[in-house]
């Protein structure tokens, strides 16, 4: 165990001693707060009491569930609780903390899944709660949509009494140690059950329940989804970067519980329920919940050399070195450029009959975006290029996101609306339907999907690889810095990014570009993505060394150099078509970005 762990004044009375693995994994810290935290463990309690009690009623009135689902319900709404009341019990303040929040986190998402069944309970994926049996329009909230909302919001309020322990914590601990590769498999996991948060939840036969992923179901229960899928990734990032083992351990065990309420149950109704069957999404997204659970018994952070290690298998374990890493960086980064290529050349859309097909004209803007990410992929693999090449990556994926979301935008808004033959789902009508007519997704969309995915992968292998390049450099590099002239570049490049990614890049007759203050549709989703990224990327500028932040500025620039050419490579599809705002406000935002790499570099010659 490091220093960094223990209290200046001396380690609590009845400690156990830091060597075991029970001492590790659940200890006592100084620094908690006692009636907050209790407040905090009450709250959680009472929320998950009344979780089981909504479980236990209708949650539409006159429906039920499509299997008898209360009691493995009652054990998700209570398993959560029952861990944290056990660690407050025991003393664990960091780890009581930690669970707290890694519930609350996913508590907003859960929220807007229930709350599907008040906005309209017909369209909610959710047999454990809900199956119809019979066509209904806007059926009425029964008596137990209301405590499970209860349920959220009290959990929500507990995590606002647990975020003063949790930085109590942190404060205590000191510093994050270095070697922390093991704490690493945590992002891993929690991208792939965001990625399995996204996918249809469940295979249906059912005509009353139709399978359809986040971006095709309704609005309110998409943004649920969306939002499970992006905190969850992002809470688990948290955990691992508290230097509070206890935290950061009671994060990812709260997060993994709050995944598996989500995604068990629908395995569950897979399996028991008549003409549903299991789906990849959910089996995903119960797989990274056990394992990110699992992971709170394990050891963060790798033991020293002269540290003997009792009982603890994960002190002794090692991740792949930096060579697999950055073969995993440039190996997924070209996987997905491949499948974006796919994505852009393979048909987007397919005619359910004599009906001609139209063309997607943000398909070229895909196809450009596999180019900017493939080309710095290829150089991860030069080892002198290769730290470089790799700061690029991490910027460049979000040229994925933001063509793939106008792909996929394209294929919703056109099939969406198309009909559905319930002779498919065993339901048989009086009167014969008519031919079907419209359009359905082609292998377009689903090399996009892949590409998106893979895209993400990309991104989470490029920031760990960045970690362990950290972690292998000595220290007076660590201590390099990025000169702070840097700052005013990369302030004008940040506002003429937000200017550019919320203004249209051309106009054209009967055309409505989508934004972020207006229009917004599923495009917008990609737009707000490659946002946050670049934004992301000039929030670590002013704390990267000079070679890390002139590859995050170059990436950046990247990116929007892709947002400009939607011009001459989407615009070009429509007639008439002209210059955008957004176009100009893009290509100054990237020469800015441009600048201030160099400015980066030229500094670090200065300095050195």
């Amino acid at each position: 165990m490091t220093s960094r762990s223990r209290h200046p004044g001396g380690e609590s009375a009845g400690q156990a001693d830091p060597g075991t693995a029970s001492a590790e994994l659940l200890r006592s810290e100084p620094g908690a707060r006692p009636r907050a935290l209790l407040l905090s463990a009450g709250l959680v309690s009472a929320g998950a009491v009344a979780l089981a009690a909504g479980a236990l009623m209708p949650v539409i009135r006159g429906g039920s569930a499509g299997f008898t689902a209360a009691p493995l319900l009652v054990v998700l709404a209570l398993a959560p609780a029952a861990a944290v009341l056990y660690a407050l019990v025991s003393g664990r303040s960091g780890l009581t903390a930690g669970l707290v929040l890694g519930l609350t986190a996913l508590a907003p998402g859960r929220l807007l899944l229930d709350l599907q069944l008040l906005a309209d309970g017909s369209l909610a994926a959710r047999p454990e709660l809900f199956l119809a049996d019979r066509l209904l329009a806007m059926p009425q909230a029964g008596p137990g949509l209301w405590p499970l909302v209860a349920g959220h919001l009290l959990t929500l309020a507990a995590g606002a009494f647990a975020a003063g322990t949790a930085r109590d914590e942190a404060e205590l601990a000191g510093e994050l140690d270095g070697r922390r590769r093991w704490r690493l498999l945590g992002p891993v996991l929690g991208v792939a059950g965001g990625v399995g948060l996204l996918l249809a939840p469940f295979g249906s036969g059912n005509a009353y329940l139709l399978a359809k992923n986040a971006f095709e179901g309704p609005t309110v229960a998409m943004a649920g989804y969306l939002l499970l899928a992006a905190l969850l990734p992002l809470t688990v990032l948290v955990a691992v970067s508290s230097p509070s083992a206890g935290v950061g351990k009671g994060g990812f065990a709260g997060a993994g519980l709050a995944a598996l309420a989500v995604g068990v149950p629908p395995v569950v109704a897979g399996l028991v329920v008549d003409r549903l069957s299991v789906a990849p999404g959910s089996v995903v997204v119960t797989i990274a919940g056990l394992a990110l659970a699992g992971l709170a018994f394990t050891r963060f952070d790798v033991a020293e050399a002269d540290e003997a290690v009792t009982g603890d298998l994960a002190g002794e374990a090692r991740l792949p070195g930096l060579f697999w890493w950055r073969l995993a960086t440039g190996g997924l980064a070209l996987l997905a450029a491949g499948a974006a290529a796919a994505g852009a050349l393979a048909p987007v859309l397919k005619a359910n009959g004599p009906t001609p097909v139209p063309e997607t004209p943000a398909r070229w803007l895909l196809l450009g975006a596999a180019v900017v990410l493939a080309v710095p992929a290829l150089f991860v693999f030069v080892p002198r290029l290769s730290a470089f090449a790799r700061g690029v990556v991490a910027a460049t994926w979000a040229g994925v996101v933001l063509a793939g979301a106008a792909v996929l935008s394209a294929a919703l808004s056109v099939t969406e609306d198309k009909a559905v033959d319930p002779a498919l789902f065993g339901v048989d009508l009086p009167v014969p339907l008519p031919d079907k007519v419209g359009y359905s997704a082609g292998a377009g969309v689903t090399w996009t999907f892949i590409a998106l995915v893979l895209a993400a992968l990309a991104a989470l292998a490029a920031v760990i690889t960045g970690v362990v390049e950290r972690d292998d450099s000595d220290e007076e590099t660590d201590e390099t810095r990025v000169s702070g002239t840097v700052l005013t570049p990369v302030v004008a490049s940040a506002v003429l990014a937000i200017a550019a990614f919320g203004t249209p890049v051309f106009g054209a007759p009967g055309y409505t570009a989508p934004g972020l203050w207006s229009n917004f549709g599923a495009a917008s989703w990609g737009l707000l993505g490659a946002l946050a990224v670049v934004l992301g990327l000039y929030a670590l500028v002013p704390r990267s060394r000079p070679v890390a932040a002139a590859s995050a500025l170059a990436g950046a620039a990247l990116v929007l150099g892709l947002r400009a050419a939607e011009l001459p490579l989407v615009g070009s599809e429509y007639e008439g078509s002209s210059a955008g705002v957004g176009f100009w406000l893009a290509l100054g935002g990237a020469v800015v970005a441009l600048v201030a790499a160099g400015m980066a570099v030229a500094g670090s010659r200065r300095a050195g």
